[in-house]
């Protein structure tokens, strides 16, 4: 799936807060892909990277998977087709959430 051309829907925007833990603050674009399930019963969960400003929808390429090893889930991590990111900046990026998991980052070289 890295590489693939995917749409999220934002139901958490750049700006806002976690519906059930609210001191965790999203600083990205957070969705998920419609029709595509994920392990944990709901559809594909995924981190917007490279936009700066909250959306409702953005269609872009799935950049790299983060793989949790003490959950169940699997977060895509979804930037503009031209943009590159480094493990450490995708890590710095979603930590805000993902500091809670042991997790590994899954990536294409650029």
């Amino acid at each position: 799936m890295i590489g693939d051309i995917v749409t999220v829907t934002v139901d958490r925007p750049m700006g806002s807060v976690h519906p059930k833990h609210p001191d965790i603050y999203y600083s990205v674009n957070y969705g998920f892909i419609e029709g595509i399930m994920a392990p944990d019963g709901e559809e594909q969960d995924a981190y917007i990277l490279g936009v700066t400003v909250p959306v409702k929808t953005f269609t872009g390429k799935i950049i790299a998977v983060i793989h949790r090893l003490d959950d169940v889930e699997e977060k895509w991590v979804v930037a503009p087709e031209n943009l590159w990111l480094s493990k450490e900046e995708i890590e710095k990026a979603v930590s805000f959430q993902e500091q809670f998991f042991k997790t590994e980052i899954w990536m294409a070289d650029p």
